[in-house]
């Protein structure tokens, strides 16, 4: 497969996730993105390649980025971010600085949690609506973090995001506390 062909089939891909995402018909999208639905057909079904003009259009009207868009990577719902991947966006002799430890694309409002998870203590979660998407950094020890019955390792440091709309839960493993700060970001209601 070309790398066309595969932009092509992840474009078709990804198309259809953030149409059902939002919850977009064919012609509401097309009505919103000003492109013929014959357009958004023939992109879903990886018939076309679309100016970079049409491809924009529809990005802003689903309400991502086109990277977004674009991305061929649909691997595991899970992504851990590694402190050395963290980018620094900022700072200052005097030691000030910002850092984006990790970014998700979610419609509807976010809340932001403190967590302390103490040693062999673990908290479950039902699933979430589809479109719930939460993020979380460890700040102190070793979090045992459960996605859908598969568990992943976020030391200190870390960061992860993962689409919650499966059972998920947090889980201590280790001699001392879990600090965590999370974010849940929870689509809006149609």
């Amino acid at each position: 497969m070309t790398d066309l062909d595969q932009l092509t089939q992840s474009l078709a891909h990804n198309l259809k996730h953030w149409r059902a995402e939002r919850g977009y018909t064919l012609d509401a999208l097309a009505a919103r993105a000003g492109v013929s639905r014959g357009m958004i057909i023939q992109i879903e079904q990886a018939r076309t390649n679309p100016s970079v003009g049409t491809t924009v259009k529809i990005a802003d009207a689903l309400g991502v980025s086109i990277t977004t868009l674009l991305d061929y990577e649909q691997g595991p719902q899970v992504r851990i971010v590694t402190p050395d991947e963290a980018v620094r966006l900022w700072s200052t002799d005097a030691g000030s600085s910002t850092t984006l430890l990790v970014g998700a694309e979610a419609p509807g409002p976010y809340e932001l949690w403190d967590w302390r998870l103490m040693p062999g203590d673990s908290s479950a979660s039902d699933p979430h609506p589809p479109g719930t998407v939460e993020l979380l950094h460890v700040r102190a020890g070793t979090l045992t973090l459960i996605v859908d019955g598969a568990e992943h390792t976020v030391p200190a440091g870390a960061s992860a995001t993962f689409e919650a709309k499966v059972a998920h839960g947090y889980r201590n493993d280790g001699a001392e506390p879990v600090e965590m700060t999370m974010s849940v970001i929870i689509p809006l209601t149609r």
